[in-house]
Protein backbone atom coordinates (compact mmCIF):
# COMPACT_ATOMS: atom_id res chain seq x y z
CA UNK A 1 0.00 0.00 0.00
CA UNK A 2 1.67 3.27 -1.12
CA UNK A 3 0.58 6.85 0.47
CA UNK A 4 -0.44 9.66 -0.93
CA UNK A 5 -1.49 13.14 0.05
CA UNK A 6 -5.25 14.16 -0.72
CA UNK A 7 -3.69 16.25 -3.18
CA UNK A 8 -2.08 13.53 -5.26
CA UNK A 9 1.43 14.58 -5.14
CA UNK A 10 4.16 13.28 -2.78
CA UNK A 11 6.16 14.86 -0.77
CA UNK A 12 5.46 18.92 -0.71
CA UNK A 13 4.77 18.68 -4.65
CA UNK A 14 7.73 17.20 -5.49
CA UNK A 15 7.70 14.39 -8.03
CA UNK A 16 10.58 11.94 -9.12
CA UNK A 17 11.36 13.69 -11.89
CA UNK A 18 11.67 16.89 -10.16
CA UNK A 19 13.05 15.47 -7.84
CA UNK A 20 16.09 14.58 -9.69
CA UNK A 21 16.19 18.02 -11.84
CA UNK A 22 16.65 19.69 -8.64
CA UNK A 23 19.40 17.46 -7.54
CA UNK A 24 21.35 18.10 -10.13
CA UNK A 25 20.55 21.98 -9.64
CA UNK A 26 21.89 21.61 -6.35
CA UNK A 27 25.19 19.79 -7.28
CA UNK A 28 26.06 22.05 -10.26
CA UNK A 29 25.91 25.03 -8.38
CA UNK A 30 28.02 23.50 -5.51
CA UNK A 31 30.26 22.79 -8.73
CA UNK A 32 30.07 26.46 -9.97
CA UNK A 33 30.63 28.04 -6.21
CA UNK A 34 33.87 25.66 -5.82
CA UNK A 35 35.17 25.67 -9.30
CA UNK A 36 34.50 29.57 -9.84
CA UNK A 37 35.61 30.48 -6.15
CA UNK A 38 39.17 29.45 -7.12
CA UNK A 39 39.70 27.36 -4.20
CA UNK A 40 37.80 29.83 -1.60
CA UNK A 41 35.73 27.28 -0.75
CA UNK A 42 35.70 23.45 -0.10
CA UNK A 43 32.53 21.10 -1.44
CA UNK A 44 31.97 20.51 1.90
CA UNK A 45 31.75 23.92 2.87
CA UNK A 46 29.20 24.62 -0.02
CA UNK A 47 27.01 21.76 0.89
CA UNK A 48 26.95 22.26 3.87
CA UNK A 49 25.84 26.06 3.47
CA UNK A 50 22.72 27.55 4.64
CA UNK A 51 20.21 27.56 1.01
CA UNK A 52 20.35 30.87 0.96
CA UNK A 53 24.02 31.70 1.70
CA UNK A 54 24.57 29.32 -0.92
CA UNK A 55 22.09 31.03 -3.76
CA UNK A 56 23.64 34.56 -2.73
CA UNK A 57 26.91 33.27 -3.17
CA UNK A 58 26.25 31.80 -5.98
CA UNK A 59 24.79 34.46 -7.71
CA UNK A 60 27.60 37.00 -7.05
CA UNK A 61 29.93 34.74 -8.51
CA UNK A 62 27.79 34.70 -11.54
CA UNK A 63 27.52 38.84 -11.29
CA UNK A 64 31.37 39.29 -11.08
CA UNK A 65 32.09 36.61 -14.48
CA UNK A 66 29.16 38.29 -16.32
CA UNK A 67 31.32 41.85 -15.79
CA UNK A 68 34.42 40.84 -16.11
CA UNK A 69 33.21 39.37 -19.78
CA UNK A 70 31.45 42.57 -20.71
CA UNK A 71 34.80 44.16 -19.92
CA UNK A 72 36.75 42.01 -22.15
CA UNK A 73 34.10 41.96 -25.10
CA UNK A 74 34.41 45.75 -24.25
CA UNK A 75 38.19 46.10 -24.42
CA UNK A 76 38.37 43.56 -27.98
CA UNK A 77 35.46 45.94 -29.40
CA UNK A 78 38.11 48.81 -28.77
CA UNK A 79 40.97 46.92 -30.24
CA UNK A 80 39.17 46.05 -33.62
CA UNK A 81 38.51 49.78 -34.09
CA UNK A 82 41.68 50.77 -33.79
CA UNK A 83 42.77 48.19 -36.45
Amino acid sequence: MQLVSQLGLAFFGLTLDKAAKTRIAIFEQIHEICFHGKGGYSWETVYNMPVWLRNFTFKKIQDFYKDQNQKIESQTKKGEKTL
